[in-house]
């Protein structure tokens, strides 16, 4: 009988101890590989938060705070830009499209986004993807309103709904615009982005709740501006918080950045989004890299107990290995019999694990994608995860050197007979 046969019958004459040690380090591999996959596609989802736009203006201040107040609607800016100033950048010659963006207002801790028809046209996440509506559409009247999915979602809102904006970003605030409602006329389909919690209206519609506003005071009793009337005032804004801008070809992005950075009117900043979320990345990426570690753990405490399990049955398997000697096994033979049993037992454990993993992911894909937004990508092992399972493997063989000398010095101590 070769030795492959033989090492293969004395796993199935153990096979409870071996499906339950196999069990365990699946569970151990489906974890790492499952948190491996679900960094890759939040790192990748963060990153394509904004997509097919070059470049980011607002005013001087850095980076990552420009990147925080424009795109994920976290903060304020030091300063705004006025119209004069975004209206000479988007007539540069190389700008293909330009959206505006106006901060300042909230409804219930969500953030009011004053915007255009072109955040619509033109705004792009996860690669190449569009704003979509799952209802209604984009706002057409003064006092229209579109809001992402988490808004609707936990809100309770529907198309036609009317709701009452407040100034300020406060869960609770004391100066409500409820003079001034405004209607859903459209509710976004989840990105997982921040889109997802705004609220999106004109800019006219930022102006129009502030026409009675004087230096960021609530208007005077008695000299307010009714709705209606607001409708007949001219109300072009006079400054945005920030714009994005998409150009008809990146050869010029750099030109252009630089001639921002260095504009003569205003103190300005342009940055690319794609580095700016990279280095906020880094920021904020540690969490990530420390869920791996305490799934690495895992993994170990896993083939640990395959460890145990060998080390275990060595005494039990004394008489085993004394009638294998006694039939002309070597002592190498059965440092080899210890040695495939480990290798056994991690390449089994990687494959049930990957089977695992993807029955999970299958269940889990739409599940991530309908309530966080996060696609989970089917796909085959990429390299590194690929160089995780070769890590588990040789890491088993490692562990499994130790019963395999115990059992080989066993053997030659032992002999024919054995010594208890």
């Amino acid at each position: 009988m070769s030795l492959l046969k033989l090492a293969c019958r004395s796993i199935l004459n153990r096979r409870i101890t071996a499906l339950l040690t196999v069990v365990s380090i699946a569970i151990s591999v489906a974890l790492l590989l499952g948190v491996e996959r679900i960094r890759v596609e939040a790192k990748n989802s963060f990153t394509n938060t904004i997509s097919g736009t070059d470049l980011i203006v607002g005013a001087r201040s850095s980076g990552i705070n420009l990147l925080l107040y424009s795109v994920f609607h976290i903060g304020d800016a030091t300063n705004n830009i006025s119209r004069e100033t975004w209206e000479d950048i988007a007539s540069d010659p190389t700008v293909d499209w330009t959206i505006p963006v106006s901060l300042g207002d909230s409804h219930r801790g969500y953030r009011v986004v004053g915007t255009n028809t072109a955040m619509f046209e033109h705004f792009r996440h996860a690669g190449d993807q569009p704003l979509v509506f799952a209802n209604g559409k984009a706002f057409s009247d003064l006092y229209d309103a579109v809001i992402g999915a988490d808004v609707a979602t936990e809100l309770g809102y529907t198309t036609g709904q009317s709701i009452t904006l407040a100034h300020g970003v406060e869960m609770v605030s004391l100066q409500s615009h409820d003079d001034k409602p405004f209607r859903i006329s459209g509710i976004l389909q989840r990105t997982g982005t921040p889109m997802d919690r705004a609220i999106l209206i004109s800019l006219q519609g930022i102006e129009a709740l502030h026409v009675d506003w004087h230096n960021g005071a609530p208007p005077i009793p008695g000299l307010t501006v009714s709705a209606d009337k607001a409708r007949n005032l001219s109300l072009e804004p006079e400054a945005i918080t920030a714009f994005y801008v998409g150009l008809k070809s990146r050869m010029a992005t750099f030109r252009l950045q630089r001639l921002i950075n260095e504009y003569p009117q205003e103190a300005l900043l342009a940055v690319l989004p794609g580095v700016a979320l990279q280095q906020l990345w880094q920021l904020v990426g540690v969490a990530e890299k420390a869920l791996l570690g305490v799934a690495a753990l895992v993994v170990l405490a896993g083939l640990t107990g395959m460890l145990t399990a060998i080390l275990t049955s060595l005494n039990e398997r004394r008489r085993e290995m004394a009638i294998l000697r006694s039939v002309g096994a070597r002592p190498g033979h059965i440092f080899f019999l210890l040695m495939f049993e480990s290798l056994f037992y991690a390449l089994a454990g990687c494959l049930l694990g990957n089977l695992l993993l993807y029955g999970l992911l299958f269940v889990a894909q739409p599940l991530a994608q309908g309530w966080l937004g996060l696609h989970l990508t089917i796909s085959l092992p990429g390299l590194f995860e690929l160089g995780l399972m070769i890590a588990i493997i040789t890491a088993a063989l490692l562990l499994g050197l130790f019963p395999a000398l115990r059992a080989y010095r066993n053997s030659l101590a032992d002999g024919l007979t054995i010594r208890v």
